[in-house]
């Protein structure tokens, strides 16, 4: 019988998780941020966490469904909100908008998972890795859609491809969770409107 989160990777599926998975991935991160990933043993996420070895190989197969677990909650989020923005059937510009404000929000949200994810992905096994591309993939094609379609209705220019667009803007938001600080001076939804007023000006010239 596959475990909880294998079950979930293969289908893709964006499900509730159990406090005590929360509490196992909230250990995790705790751990991965302190020691990294190769230097925390599942052990010391167990006793982190206040469980049990059984209670973790119940929802999650290894470390490496640990960090990719991380990921994924957070990805699952991004794709059902921009899939929610691009069906309100907004102009391109408030469409992008709205990308933008929530893709910052959302990841400032969880800013230590992000963090801890984006320094460690490299560790990911190839079906995880997999995975996570796929995952990103489909973000990126979802917001390079709405950008192509206001460039070919005349809205935005097209003096550059909708794909450098999303990958420019992408890496802003992927570079949050080393410079963000959510003591700052700005909240997300500033700093959100703030990246959309850079790409948007930019796409109108």
């Amino acid at each position: 019988m596959a475990r909880a989160s294998s079950a979930r990777e293969v289908k893709g599926e964006r499900q509730g998780r159990s406090p005590m998975e929360d509490r196992i991935i909230a250990a995790a991160v705790t751990l991965f941020a302190e020691r990294g990933f190769d230097a925390t043993a599942v052990q010391q996420i167990v006793d982190r966490a206040e469980v049990t070895k059984g209670a973790l190989y119940h929802y999650f197969d290894s470390k490496d469904d640990l960090l990719y677990e991380i990921y994924r909650t957070l990805i699952g989020v991004q794709n059902a909100d921009l899939d929610a923005i691009v069906a309100r059937g907004l102009g391109a510009a408030e469409t992008v908008r709205a990308i933008l404000v929530d893709v910052v929000v959302t990841t400032v949200g969880r800013l230590s998972e992000a963090a801890v994810f984006f320094r460690e992905a490299h560790k990911l096994d190839d079906k995880r890795m997999a995975a996570f591309r796929a995952d990103r993939r489909r973000y990126h094609a979802s917001f390079r859609a709405v950008i192509a379609d206001g460039q070919a209705g005349g809205e935005f220019s097209s003096a550059v491809p909708a794909e450098t667009v999303v990958q420019i803007a992408m890496g802003v938001v992927n570079q949050l969770p080393v410079w963000y600080r959510p003591d700052g001076a700005k909240t997300p939804e500033q700093l959100g409107t703030e990246i959309a007023d850079f790409v948007l000006a930019a796409l109108r010239i």
